[in-house]
Formats: structure tokens, sequence, C-alpha cells
């Protein structure tokens, strides 16, 4: 069985799903994909630890903190490749961004390839399942663009603003795993 909640961001209405111990979905409102990774009926129940868990991290992310990840337990549902993916988006710093070049380049050298495809990892990217906390939001195009985002373009906006990202120019500077 798996559960779901409700918590309400400064960005919108979050969508929490759990197996009961471990995070496993974080949607926002009318995002993309929204639950295509839970294979199973969710029932509403907002009183479960994980769920208390989360909330206090959201909160204190929304405060201007900066909880890291492995505060909370999560269990994306993903391929090999996808899980591997959303290990490096884990990996960003607040107020950094990295490119889905980067994140091939990356992918490459852990499975000892020559080169991975970009487009492959951006598709990883944007099938993360918890928003937010693994951090999708924190990659950019090559040129340092904003691309995609799941959950719109106006949400990544923000949640870059929020973390400290200079969007002046629209050209950022990545953080090179």
């Amino acid at each position: 069985m798996y559960y779901s909640a409700t918590y309400k961001s400064p960005i919108g209405n979050f969508k929490l799903a759990c197996d009961g111990d471990n995070l496993i979905g974080l949607w926002i409102e009318k995002q993309k994909h929204h639950g295509d990774t839970i294979f199973g009926q969710m029932k509403d129940k907002d009183n479960i630890p994980i769920f208390n868990n989360v909330k206090k991290w959201l909160d204190r992310y929304f405060a201007g903190e900066k909880p890291a990840v492995s505060e909370l337990s999560i269990a994306p549902a993903g391929s090999d490749f996808r899980l591997r993916v959303w290990k490096i988006l884990c990996g960003i710093p607040y107020g950094k961004v990295i490119t889905y070049k980067d994140i091939a380049a990356k992918l490459a050298g852990d499975l000892n390839r020559q080169k991975m495809s970009a487009q492959a990892a951006g598709g990883a990217v944007g099938h993360n399942p918890i928003s937010i906390i693994i951090p999708c939001h924190r990659v950019v195009g090559t040129n340092g663009s904003l691309t995609g985002y799941a959950g719109g373009i106006d949400k990544k906006i923000k949640l870059l603003e929020h973390e400290g990202v200079d969007l002046k120019n629209r050209h950022l500077h990545s953080f090179v795993v």
C-alpha cells in the first residue's frame, strides 16, 4: 500500500507519496509525469513519520536553510540508469547548476564509456519522481539556458532564485561534478 499527503509550499501544492517508510514521490501540482512511478493505489494518510520529516525538511528549505538529501529516507523507483542520474543530481550543491552534458559525461566516466547521450540524461532528469529534494531544477542547458522542468519553468526560476542562483543573464556557469 502506498500513502499520499499534501504539502502547501510558497510555489504551490505538492503531492507526497510513500511506501510507509520511504518517500517515493514528491510532485508539484500539475507536474508532468505526476505519479508515473507508483504502480499501486495510494491512500490519503497525512500522519506518517516520513511525511512529517519531509514536511519539516521542506519548511526548512523554504525558510532558506540548506537541508541535506541524506536527512530523509527516499526510495525513488527507476531503472539503474535513472537511479545513477538522480544520484548525480543529489550531489549538486545549493546555488549551483549542472548541464545535461555534464551529467552525461559523469555517467560515461562512471560506466567506462567514451560518451553518453545528454538527451538520455535529460530524459532521466525529467522523470525524477522526487522533485526539489532530488534537485532536478538545478540542471540547465549546455549554454546555461533554462530548459525544461516538469513542474514548469516558472517554478524552476523561483527555486533557483530562492537558492541564490544569479539568473540575470540566463547564461549560467555550471558546477562540474
